[in-house]
């Protein structure tokens, strides 16, 4: 294991990127909706950026950004296309989860290319795992693997036979059956289709328990484990899309401005407005304090408690419902234009498929409701659950 040591900071030039690359991806987030994938253009971009090693740990060239430079990134790519965002998220989430945990044979050899590896897969539905000589023979069925269609390599979280353990399982794409039926709401530029593996044999070192928290390489942020990271990426997904819609709804209101009957006249809109803006910058207000607390946490050396745990999976939960909230408002609002093929009508679909994963269900904001209360003394989040 690594030594521990402060959270690594790349400072604000990678942040500064993002913004630089939104308006090719917004120009391009049309046609990558259309061929149910991001374009080749964006993917080099985000390459060339180096936003793909953002998660990347130091050591083996990557960003290693702090839990709040990412969700500066990420908000602001998710800004720009609500799909970008959430392939950009989840790759770089999984190759960093790659490159903290994983054995060094399996690092070597996956981390030595000109490019980044891009991963992608499910860490909520598990398959089965049987331990054999030197490995996993893994078998499974995957639903809605985030950015597949972008990937060299899977991260799939399976259930290891006689013992119960739940470990992540790293493959090449050539080992599963991509099953192409990405036909969704929402989100149709991400690629994230369903996938299957059949009695692929995987070597010890390309696997790692589904609950670490010591990395074998990189410091303070991967002390977080897995499923905090994954809340981190939603997080900062929905603050962008979320201030995305309300600024688009700006700019449809006040290019209709001075027309007799028009929202821009409307008492009632402009309490309406009002809040829906205090609604959302509450809840961004909350995601930003809790990530600031757990950053304090992580630079001292120690790890998230049982409170800081709730509340990054309440902050995340909140910040969802309030953008699912407000996508309803600036659909309402918009009138015909939200109706036809554009942006308003791209964000309203994005989000109601944002908001159905597992992440944000009501299952968990129900847990933590019951923490909160002081209604589960000596339990401890175990995934997305309490348990003693």
């Amino acid at each position: 294991m690594t030594e521990t040591r402060p959270l690594h900071r790349a400072g604000p030039a990678l942040a500064q990127r993002a913004r630089d690359l939104r308006p090719l991806i917004e120009g391009e987030a049309g046609q990558a909706e259309a061929q149910g994938r991001l374009t080749a253009h964006v993917v080099d971009a985000l390459h060339e950026a180096g936003i793909c090693g953002m998660w990347v740990p130091a050591p083996l060239g990557g960003g290693e950004l702090s839990p709040k430079e990412l969700l500066a990134v990420i908000e602001t790519l998710s800004y720009a296309d609500a799909s970008t965002g959430w392939v950009a998220m989840i790759t770089t989430l999984e190759n960093g989860a790659a490159g903290a945990y994983l054995g060094d044979e399996a690092v070597e050899r996956i981390f030595k290319g000109p490019r980044m590896p891009l991963f992608a897969g499910q860490g909520t539905r598990p398959g089965s795992a049987v331990r054999e000589r030197g490995g996993y023979r893994l078998t499974g069925r995957w639903s809605f693997g985030s950015g597949m269609l972008h990937a060299q390599y899977t991260h799939s979280l399976a259930i290891v036979e006689d013992t119960g353990e739940p470990r992540m399982f790293v493959t090449p794409v050539e080992d599963i059956t991509m099953l192409g039926n990405w036909d969704v709401l929402g989100l149709r530029a991400t690629g994230s289709i369903d996938y299957a593996i059949d009695g692929a044999f995987v070597p010890e070192s390309y696997t790692h328990p589904f609950a670490q928290f010591e990395p074998m390489r990189g410091g303070a942020l991967y002390r977080l484990g897995l499923l905090d990271q994954a809340l981190l990426c939603h997080s900062g997904w929905a603050l962008g899309v979320g201030r995305r819609l309300l600024d688009k709804l700006i700019g449809h209101v006040g290019a209709r401005a001075g027309r007799p009957g028009q929202l821009a006249g409307s008492d009632a809109f402009h309490t309406g407005f009002a809040r829906a803006e205090a609604a959302f910058r509450a809840a961004a207000a909350l995601v930003h304090q809790t990530w600031d607390d757990a950053e304090r946490v992580l630079d001292s050396g120690g790890h998230l408690d049982v409170r800081q745990d709730t509340l990054v999976r309440l902050a995340l939960n909140h910040i969802t419902s309030t953008v699912a909230e407000t996508a309803r408002f600036v659909q309402a609002s918009g009138g015909t234009t939200a109706l036809r093929e554009g942006p308003i009508q791209r964000l309203f679909r994005d989000v109601h498929a944002g908001m159905a994963h597992i992440t944000s269900g009501p299952a968990v904001l129900a847990e933590c409701g019951r923490e909160l209360a002081g209604l589960a003394p000596g339990h401890a989040w175990v995934a997305l659950g309490l348990e003693p």
